[in-house]
Formats: structure tokens, C-alpha cells, sequence
């Protein structure tokens, strides 16, 4: 919730409006997200969304990262568990605003969380909040807007900071157990904290733990994702599990020949695995191809949301060494193994790897094997037994020493340092094994080169051999598993001097406080080899590693100039010194206003600059890429299947919609800083003390952007150049036709070049509106009501200098993110009962037709999908005093993301996954005691 305009700041009655000033200064006064000068005001120049441990509990957030995703701010889709095969599979993050999950900043109490190892989207450093021991957090403050000034690198979209609780009188035990009316994801999570004290009351401190398990949710437990789409724009195709292809009769017709091959009859051989994928195995056709063996139900074999065991650590303590000088010492520690796996669709074997296409003389023909593995293939548990998992190890620790001196000012001076490793267990199959395996025993013997070209092997395969299931000792021994190790650290040591009643104003007092901060940023990604030197079957990694001295120096000033008007003035600058690269600076500002004309309205405005600096991955990751799934539009396109028709693409011929590249990026250590000028205005007013209302509107222009480019953004634009629909000598077509590699004899796409580039620049204007209510219903009890808008007014994007500009917010080809986001929660309390209802909202977004169309809502089933509700109830009831039971159910109506009946027959997953889960009804039991309550 938003803290209200109603608190002690300003929300007064006219007698106490007309105490004196000296009461006024009695105030206790706190440090608050969005300044380092302690203050007595609730509500400042900088809006502050505050989410509280009760708010968590009551609203039913399983997590740190439930929270953040079901802020109203969170209105950028992001990948997850359910975007099978991503590079971060075990970790999580939001887009606040829709922009970039890396201009997001991290706070634990104050300090900067470190960095996951790995990169998302194989690309861009992030944070991962999926470690966090929701348990023990006491609240969370999501700070919208610019805050480099005071926080530094990153933080343009905004801050977040993450305050876990420091002090409890007595024990308190959290036990949680929960599961899925739709079956998986059962859950069991337990959380125990004490607080102590020494006789002398000089040593005090928290210590906490929290452990929890999670079962994965599997696909083939949703009815949305357990078979190929049944109500799509065309009919569902079943997966190419057995699948002979390729061009016969290349002496008569050359390459006019393609399609699949059925020698022998693939439906009589189909008779041999019908037992596989759950006995759905079965003969397939495809028009205009031909018959294969396949399933309508292997989309169901990849989970949805990943198996989780964690545990985590928090330790705070504090020593008064005397009256003036305290020292501290803080530690949280988390555990994590998570596993998942990416289904089917990449977990198979195929001839082209290694040989391409093959020549067999039977047929005269260039022929290509492709086969899946089913989950009998590898024994009792099927592909639960080839899961891949990651484990990792978190740490945050502080060390420091805080006081005073003269008569008002304080310091505190401490060290700070983050560390977190990850070992990525990768599923994975091993070259060399499984190709020999299928030369054993499929294909037989090399037996030369083809007569027409002296290119391709020659090979007389027994395709009744193809058509088998194999044993589970024979899948094991060409699989295992393949460990990528990586990690980060950041040392910082930091001192910060502040006033805060520096000299008197008409206003009241100023405050000033100063920061400098030195420290050392590491990471290191370090793949398994084979991954690099090509031992690991149609898989590679992202490799990279370097480090950086860093260095900054903050001030700010606030300044109230008369009771009415308060100015705070903030600047910072950075530098970073990276290995073998030039120093990397970059001053940031910032200037605030409130004003109070009456006690009851706050209006603030800000306007300051923010940055983000080349982070370790831009700059020294090396040259890797990854294998990929494309489509050749341009290849589509002129073979007559146009990429402006969904209809028309589903029917482009796999060779060409579904064509295995291999794409390429790397670092740059010349890379520069990312900028931005933002501002906000906005206003708070408090008409009674039980009400307030609060909407701020916020502008970034953001220039500079680092970007690894869309692979299928490069193969689109190239087949808009080659077209005609745009300008061939624009420098975005030349660039495109720059990137992408064609093979000379054939035109097919080999590889597609998407680097790291200072090019893009953004602007985005979006607003945010709140209110709080409080009210007694007298004998029923008390009333609370809390809700929270955002809206996106305008974002557009530049890609490339002389570019047109892209409608993110119009033109759903480059975003599907909502428009609109919006919550609300309704509190009822009488007695020992608690209640409360919670509604996740989000507004309309484009389907699926739409988003892959350069005509956007014009295409043919272009549109719109409905709006999104889930609606989370919690029940608590005190059974006495220091005993809390609570029932919660989330997802009550058990909501399906809205229908889009714009997806092809082809899709395992018709929704939006970086928008909505398939997850449904989840129902909780908790227990909370508090030991020696009430005694």
C-alpha cells in the first residue's frame, strides 16, 4: 500500500495543527527509501509504494517475487519458469514500467544485492528475487522513477528495497503447507526467527531461518498446455517425434523433391512405438509433406514452474561499544536448487548436427533423420529422471561501526559485500555417444560420398531400426548431465556523514549527509567445455569473465525554505576503472520540490538524471552464441507463404519456419554508460485522517541503450528490406544484410550476428494513482481499503540513429506488455478474525496474431484479449493469544489466462507466458506462534 498523506506529517486536526514548533521537532525521525537525511515526514518529493509483512501475509504472496510481480508497477512481461529452454530457468525478476529487468535497483536494508551469475536472455545482467526468505521480511518499498543521484548504476526504472526485520521480543514459528486444485506445485515452507537480548541490553540481535520445498507444476497438468492448441486458426499438428525429410529423386527433380520420406511406411512402423508419450504415439500427416509418427500431447512434458528445495539465513546484530558509537554485523545466506525441464521439443536427436543431410542411393535422395525422446525411454519416472537443476549459493554481509560526534552529526562507516555462485546442472546429450549410438544402430556404416556432389555421406540406414524405442540403459549412456560454474561479487567499502539539523530555515531545519564508497566488482561465467568445443549435442553457452575497481561520491542537502516549501538537492558521481579498458565516469543530479499549501496536500515534482553503467557481462563477455530455432521470413516469403498471415506462416515449410542456426554476440569494453533524464509531478492529499489519495505522473528519456539485438528482429526487418517494404539503403536494412549469413550455394540462414551496441533510445511516460481508506463499522468490526493504478501513456523506442521511431504502446509487434495494471484489497478485522480479499488486475493486451505482424491489430485475427482478474482470500483466526491460523486461497475463481483463439494448431502454449500463468486455484494452511505471547 502507499502509505497515506494521513500520518504524522501533515494529515492534523486544527489543534494539533497549532501546537508549536518545538513538538513538531520531537518527532522521531527516520531515514526513509529515496533519502539519506532522516526526517519526520511520511510522504516526500519521492512517491514510495510500501508493502508491509502484513500486507504479504493477508494478501496471500507466496514469495518476495509474487509481490513485486503483482505490484501495479510491474507492467513489463518478463521470462520465467514457463519460457522453456531460457537461460535463467532457476532465477526470477519483474520489468517495472516495461522497461528493461536491469534498470531495476536492488536494495537489501540499504545495500545493493548482488548480481546472478547467470545472464538473462543470455545477455543482460539481473537480479534474481527468487532467494529471498519472504518470512522474514519486515517490508518492501518500490521507489518509481530516476534515483541514480542518491543510488547510483541501474537505478532508472527505479529502486527497490527489501527490509527484513531487525528486532522481536520472543520466538515466532511460520508453517505454511499449500497445493493446486489443478494438481502440482504442492509446497511446504517453514520459518523460525528469534530475537535476543543481553542482560546489560547493550548486545541485542535477530537471528532467522526459513526453509522451504516446492514440487514443479508439469504442463500435461493444465488443460491449456498438455496438448497442441485445439481451438487455434488452424488444425493442431502433432509433434514430428519419428520423422524421415529431405529431397528425393535429386538425379530427376533436384531439389524440387522435399518432404517426408516414408520408407518403409511410417504408419506401419508407427505400430512399434504407439506405447510412447503416454500411449498417444501414433501415425501423423502432414498435408503438402507427408506421414510421421507423432503425439498431440508432448507440449506436456516440460514444467511450467520449477521444482524448488531452498533454505536461507539471517542474522543481524548490533554492540553498544558506549552511548555514542554502535557497532553492527548483518548476514543473510540462501540456498537454492531448483529443477526443471525444457520438454520435448529440445530433447531429441537428429542426423543434421553432425552430417547435415545424408545421401541414400535406395531413394536418389538428400535425407535427414530428426527423433524425439519419449519419457518411456528413460525408465520408471520418466522425464523426471532427466531434469536439469541448478543449484546456488547466495551471501550478503555487513560489517560496520555507526555514531555520533560533535552535536549533530552522525556517521556510519562499514564494509559490504555480496558474493553469489552458481552451478548450472544442465540435462544434456553428449555428442560423440549418441551419434555413434545412431550410426550403430540406424544408419550403418559411412559408405562414401554421394555421385552428384561429393558433399554429402552416404549412408543405407535400416529405418525399421529408427522406428524403436530404446532401453533406459542405452538413453543413459549417451545423456548426463554437463555443470556451468559462475559468480559474482561485489566488495564495498562505504562512509556517509550526515546533519540533519545543519542550520535552521524558516521551514525548520536542514539536512545534509555525505557518501563516499570505494569497491571491486567480479564475474565470472565459466561453461562446462563441452558446450565450447562441441562434445555436448545442440547445445553451447555464454563464456565470459572480468572485473573492475568502482568508486562514487554522494551528497545531499534538503532544504526546507518556509513551511510550505521544502527543496532537497542531490548529486552524485561515479567511476569504474574496468580491467584492460578505459575509466568509466558518469555525474548524476537530482532536484526535488514539495509543497504544502495546506496541511492536508502534498504537491512534489523531481526532475534528476540516472544511468546505467556497461555492466561486467556488456563488457567482457566473449564471443558466444547459442543455437536457435528461426524463421526465414524472407525464405517464407518467397515461397509464397507470407509472414503478414499467421495462416499463411504456419504452413512455411519447416526447412524454412523452423530452421536450427547458430547465433552469435559478444562484450564490448568500449561500450558507454546508458543515460536518462527523468522526472515525475505529482501530488498527495489527505482530506480526513482514515483517507488519502495519491497519482504521480513520471517521464524518462533514455538514450544510449546497450542492446544484444533480436535474432528474429534481424531475419524480419532483412525479409522488410528484400521486400520492398522498406528503404533497402536505410541503414537499418544495411545493417540487417550486415549480420546475417547466407550459404552461397543454397541461401539458407547460417548464422545470425546479434551484438552489443550503444544504439537505441527510449522515451516512456506513464502514471500512478493510489488511495487508502480506513473505517469502523462499529459492532462489525473495521474496515480497510487499499488500491493501487498504472497506466503507460507513451513509450517509444528507437533501435538504430536514423531510424523511425517504434510504438511500443500501440504497436503490438514490438510489445505485448499491458497498457494498464491495477490492484485492489478490502481488510475486514472484529476480534480474534481477519479477513481479507485481494484483486490482481490486468488491462487488455494484444493476442497472438497481432504481435507477430508488422500490421498489428490489421493482420487477419489481429486484436485485442480481454482484461485479467485473479482474486486472492485469506481467512485468520487467533485462536489465542500468540496463535494465529489462517486459510488463504489464491486465484479463487481458478482464472485461465484470457482465450486467444489467434494462435495456430501448432502451439503447445497459447497464451502469453511473459504476461499470464496457467497455474490457477492454489490453496494454503498456515500456522504462526509467537513463544511466550502474552505471558
Amino acid at each position: 500500500m502507499v502509505i497515506p498523506a494521513a500520518g504524522a506529517a501533515f494529515a492534523q486536526d486544527a489543534d494539533t495543527a497549532s501546537n508549536d514548533q518545538a513538538r513538531a521537532t520531537n518527532l522521531d525521525k527516520v531515514t526513509v527509501t529515496g533519502s539519506l537525511i532522516p526526517q519526520t515526514e511520511v510522504e516526500t518529493f519521492t512517491p514510495v509504494m510500501t508493502i508491509t509483512a502484513e500486507d504479504i501475509q493477508a494478501r496471500g504472496f507466496t514469495s518476495v517475487a509474487d509481490v513485486l510481480k503483482q505490484s501495479a508497477m510491474s507492467t513489463g512481461g518478463v521470462q520465467g519458469a514457463q519460457s522453456s529452454a531460457s537461460f535463467t530457468q532457476g532465477a526470477e525478476t519483474i520489468g517495472l514500467f516495461g522497461l528493461d529487468p536491469g534498470y531495476t535497483k536492488y536494495l537489501i536494508d540499504g545495500r545493493p544485492m548482488g548480481n546472478y551469475p547467470a545472464l538473462y536472455n543470455g545477455s543482460s545482467t539481473f537480479n534474481n528475487i527468487s532467494n529471498i526468505p519472504v518470512d522474514l521480511v519486515e517490508r518492501i518499498e518500490i521507489l518509481p522513477g530516476g534515483q541514480s543521484s542518491l543510488y547510483g548504476s541501474d537505478a532508472i526504472a527505479g529502486v527497490i528495497n527489501i527490509i527484513l526485520k531487525k528486532s522481536m521480543d520472543g520466538a515466532a514459528l511460520n508453517i505454511r503447507g499449500g497445493w493446486y486444485s489443478d494438481g502440482g506445485g504442492s509446497s511446504v515452507r517453514v520459518g523460525l526467527a528469534d530475537g535476543f537480548s543481553a542482560a546489560d541490553g547493550r548486545l541485542n540481535g535477530l537471528v532467522g531461518v526459513q526453509y522451504e520445498e516446492r514440487d514443479p507444476i508439469w504442463g500435461y497438468q493444465r488443460d491449456l498446455t498438455k496438448q497442441y492448441n485445439t481451438r487455434g486458426t488452424s488444425a493442431p499438428i502433432a509433434s514430428r517425434d519419428y520423422l524421415v525429410f529431405g529431397y528425393k529423386n535429386i538425379g530427376t527433380l533436384g531439389f524440387d523433391d522435399y518432404g517426408y520420406v516414408d520408407l518403409p511406411a511410417a504408419a506401419e512402423n508407427c505400430a512399434n512405438v504407439t506405447g510412447q508419450f503416454g500411449g498417444t504415439e501414433g501415425p501423423q500427416n502432414r498435408p503438402g509433406f507427408g506421414t510421421y509418427c507423432g503425439s498431440f500431447y508432448t507440449p506436456g512434458y516440460r514444467t511450467l514452474q520449477n521444482g524448488k528445495e531452498a533454505g536461507q539465513f539471517m542474522g543481524h546484530v548490533t554492540f553498544d561499544f558506549s552511548d555514542n558509537v554502535q557497532g553492527y554485523a548483518d548476514l543473510l545466506y540462501s540456498h537454492e536448487e531448483v529443477e526443471s525441464h525444457v520438454g520435448s521439443n529440445y530433447t531429441w536427436w537428429g542426423t543434421g548436427t553432425k552430417w547435415g543431410y545424408y545421401y541414400d542411393p535406395a531413394v536418389d535422395g538428400l535425407i535427414n533423420l530428426q527423433r524425439a525422446f519419449a519419457p518411456e525411454d528413460m525408465g520408471v519416472g520418466g522425464y523426471r529422471n532427466s531434469m536439469s537443476k541448478d543449484k546456488s549459493d547466495a551471501y550478503q554481509a555487513a560489517l560496520g561501526v555507526k555514531g555520533f560526534f560533535g552535536s549533530d552529526w552522525d556517521y556510519d562507516v562499514g564494509v559490504n559485500y555480496t558474493r553469489y555462485e552458481l552451478d548450472e546442472g544442465s540435462f544434456v546429450r553428449w555428442a560423440d555417444p549418441i551419434n555413434d549410438y545412431f550410426e550403430q544402430n540406424v544408419l550403418g556404416p559411412q559408405q562414401g560420398w554421394d555421385p552428384y556432389y561429393g558433399a554429402y555421406p552416404v549412408f543405407t540406414p535400416n529405418y525399421a531400426a529408427f522406428y524403436q524405442p530404446i532401453s533406459p540403459q542405452d538413453f543413459n549412456s549417451f545423456t548426463g548431465y554437463a555443470h556451468s560454474k559462475s559468480q559474482t561479487s561485489d566488495g564495498m567499502l562505504r562512509a556517509q556523514v550526515t546533519n540533519s539539523s545543519l542550520f535552521s530555515l524558516p521551514g525548520g531545519d536542514a539536512g545534509l549527509a555525505i557518501a563516499a564508497e570505494w569497491g571491486k566488482q567480479k564475474w565470472d561465467y565459466t561453461p562446462d567445455p563441452g558446450f565450447l568445443d562441441g562434445s555436448i549435442w545442440g547445445q553451447t553457452a555464454v563464456a565470459g569473465g572480468g572485473e573492475r575497481d568502482r568508486y562514487a561520491v554522494t551528497t545531499e542537502l534538503r532544504l526546507p525554505i518556509v513551511d510550505m516549501l521544502t527543496v532537497t538537492a542531490s548529486g552524485r558521481y561515479d567511476a569504474f576503472k574496468p580491467d584492460g579498458g578505459d575509466t568509466i565516469d558518469k555525474p548524476t543530479y537530482s532536484l526535488g520540490l514539495e509543497f504544502r499549501p495546506i496541511d492536508s496536500l502534498l504537491l512534489r515534482g523531481k526532475y534528476g538524471t540516472a544511468f546505467r553503467a556497461p555492466t561486467l557481462s556488456d563488457q567482457f563477455q566473449g564471443l558466444s552464441g547459442s543455437y536457435v530455432r528461426v524463421t526465414d521470413y524472407y525464405g517464407c516469403a518467397e515461397a509464397g507463404y507470407s509472414p503478414e498471415d499467421p495462416v499463411a506462416i504456419d504452413k512455411c515449410p519447416a526447412s524454412l519456419s523452423n530452421r536450427q542456426i547458430f547465433s552469435t554476440t559478444s562484450g564490448n569494453v568500449d561500450l558507454e554508460p546508458i543515460n536518462a533524464d527523468v522526472w515525475n509531478a505529482g501530488f498527495v492529499w489527505a482530506p480526513t485522517a482514515a483517507l488519502s489519495f495519491n497519482a504521480d505522473y513520471y517521464n524518462w528519456d533514455i538514450s544510449n541503450e546497450v542492446r544484444r539485438q533480436s535474432v528474429d528482429g534481424i531475419l524480419f526487418q532483412e525479409y522488410r528490406c528484400r521486400e520492398g517494404l522498406d528503404d533497402i539503403t536505410s541503414p537499418t536494412c544495411v545493417q540487417a544484410f550486415s549480420q546475417i549469413t547466407r550459404n552461397a550455394a543454397s541461401g539458407n540462414v547460417e548464422d545470425v550476428y546479434a551484438p552489443k551496441v550503444n544504439v537505441a533510445n527510449q522515451t516512456l511516460e506513464a502514471v500512478t494513482a493510489g488511495f487508502n481508506y480506513a473505517v469502523s463499522a462499529g459492532a462489525f468490526g473495521d474496515l480497510s481499503f487499499n488500491g493501487n493504478y498504472t497506466q503507460i501513456l507513451n513509450h517509444d523506442v528507437v533501435e538504430l540513429p536514423g531510424d523511425p521511431s517504434n510504438d511500443y504502446l500501440n504497436d503490438p509487434y514490438y510489445s505485448t506488455d499491458p497498457e494498464k495494471r491495477g490492484n485492489l484489497s478490502a481488510t475486514w478485522t472484529k476480534n480474534r478474525w481477519s479477513s481479507t480479499v485481494y484483486a490482481n488486475w490486468i488491462g487488455e493486451t494484444p493476442n497472438y496474431a497481432a504481435s507477430i505482424s508488422s500490421r498489428g491489430y490489421d493482420a487477419t485475427n489481429g486484436g485485442k484479449l480481454d482484461s485479467w482478474t485473479t482474486y486472492n482470500a485469506s481467512v485468520t483466526y487467533q485462536a489465542f493469544e500468540g496463535l494465529d491460523l489462517s486459510f488463504l486461497v489464491n486465484n479463487l475463481t481458478n482464472e485461465m489466462p484470457p482465450f486467444d483463439d489467434s494462435y495456430p494448431g501448432s502451439s503447445g502454449a497459447p497464451y502469453n507466458e511473459y504476461n499470464y500463468n496457467v497455474y490457477g486455484r492454489s490453496m494454503y494452511i498456515e500456522l504462526r506462534y509467537a513463544f511466550g505471547a502474552g505471558k
